[in-house]
This record gives C-alpha cells, structure tokens and sequence, in this order.
C-alpha cells in the first residue's frame, strides 16, 4: 500500500513541486514583480523631500480622498446588494434566470469606455434617469461612485454563488428544528459561512475600484480638487513627462492598496479559523 502511493506520487502527470514552483515564480516575477520593481526603482531617483511634495499636494490629496472613499463606499454597496442577487441567483428559480445570470457579467465584458459613455448619457442632465433626479450625478463625485459601483458588483456576486451552492440546506432545517427564525437561521447558521467569501467579494470590488480609470473618466468631469481620480492624475503626470512625481503616486496607491488588502485577508483568514473552531 506505502509502496503503491510512493508509486502514483512520483508518477504525478502534473509536474513535480519543483519544476511548478520554478515556473510560477518565473511568471510571477515577469508579469507582477518587475514592473512593480520599476515602478520603486524610478521613485527612488527623488529625495525624500521631492517624493513628499509629489505626494501630498493638496490635488494630490483630493484626489486620495475621492478614490479610496468613492472605491470604498462603492465597494461596500456592492457587498450588501451582490449578497442579495447571489441568494436571489441560487435561492430562487424565476422566468429568464439565465438572462439576469448572464446580466451580472455585463461589466465584465464590456468595455470601460462603453460603460463610461453609457452611464455618462444616461445620468446626464438630459439623460433618461438625471433629467428625472433632482440631484446631478454625471461630471460630480457621485457619478464617480456610480460608474464603481456599476463595474464592481460581479466581483462580489460570483464569489458569493459557489459557497452559497454549497451550503448545507440541513442546517437551515436543523436550526428551524430548534426553534430558530428565519433571521437568527440567517445570522447565526448561513452568514457566518458567507463572511470570508463576502469579506473576499469586498476585497476584490474594492481593488477593482481603486484602479478603474475608462468608465469613471467620462462621468467624472475630471475637474481638479472635485472629481479628479487618482489614476487619472497619474495619466495626467505621465503626459506632462514628469514620469517621477506619476511614479510616486502610482507607489502610494500599490502600498495603501496592499495594505488594506493585507488586512482584509488577515480578518477573512481569521474568521475561516474561528469558522472552523466552532
């Protein structure tokens, strides 16, 4: 039996642990690491004193404030209402279910500068929802948040379906057994097994966000100090050849974004264990 195993281990029709390590590091390194790498090595042409000017001017810093706060919120959103299409999507069968399936992947597929136009006639002043809204949405923060919010809700929904599809039903019946409503079945017995796969949706909708720059450019009105994304400014420094000061935002967003993102999956690790120790 020992031998048998020993056997089909080192007659593995995938390559050995080796020879795959060697590889993912290899395509790791090309496709992530030395463009990263570069992107910190030409930073590092600046003193500490040019790198803090480039960094903290004040369209720099609204530009902070708008990208992180708009990717947030709109991150945030979208965990709350990709929740509730996921459960819709497996929970209930409805006439063209497949159409409304396929709809949630409608941002994957379209082009952002299509999203962007699109959003931008339809929330525009004469478009067919702003004319109706007493409020401007197009060329203003919230149109920003709207065009995150629009190109992030995939990202929560598909990571939601499989673990829902693979919750335990009897669980929900044993807790019903005991007396437990519908909300408590929900809060207590369903949602704690959704929370690293919700906590993953968010992490992903939010880094989404933070690097969107084709469907937000169009609703945004691009104006400095209002609704100036920080992507944008990057392109913006990189058309004026100050490849540096573009360099530097661009290593404040990598660090802030890895960060939260650190964070984010240290919580999701953390409540997969205490998941597992109840």
């Amino acid at each position: 039996m020992i031998f048998s195993r020993t056997l089909l281990k080192r007659h593995s029709v995938l390559p050995g642990f080796d020879l795959a390590l060697g590889f993912a590091l290899l395509y790791l390194s090309l496709i992530v690491l030395i463009p990263l790498s570069a992107t910190f090595l030409k930073t590092f042409t600046m003193s500490w004193g040019q790198f803090v000017d480039a960094v903290s001017s004040p369209r720099v810093l609204a530009s902070y404030r708008l990208t992180f706060g708009a990717s947030f919120g709109a991150a945030l959103l979208n965990a709350f209402f990709g929740l509730v299409v996921a459960w819709v999507l497996v929970r209930y069968s409805f006439p063209f279910k497949r159409v409304v399936d396929a709809l949630v992947d409608l941002p994957f597929a379209l082009p952002t500068a299509v999203a962007g136009i699109a959003l931008t006639a339809i929330y525009a002043g004469n478009g067919v929802i702003g004319r109706w809204l007493p409020f401007k949405v197009s060329f203003t923060p919230l149109g920003v948040w709207v065009a995150l919010v629009f190109i992030g809700l995939p990202f929560v929904v598909r990571t939601l379906q499989p673990v829902l599809e693979d919750v335990n039903r009897e669980l929900e019946e044993a807790a019903a057994t005991l007396g437990a409503s519908r909300w408590q079945t929900f809060t207590q017995v369903i949602f704690p097994i959704l929370a690293p796969a919700l906590l993953t949706g968010f992490a992903l909708a939010f880094a989404r966000a933070l690097g969107e720059y084709g469907s937000v450019i169009f609703i945004a009105g691009n104006m400095p100090m209002v609704s100036e994304i920080t992507p944008l400014l990057i392109i913006t420094k990189l058309e004026q050849y100050d490849y540096t000061g573009a360099t530097a935002i661009a290593v404040v967003m990598l660090v802030a974004a890895f960060v939260l993102l650190l964070a984010i999956n240290l919580l999701q690790a953390w409540a997969r264990k205490r998941q597992g120790g109840l």
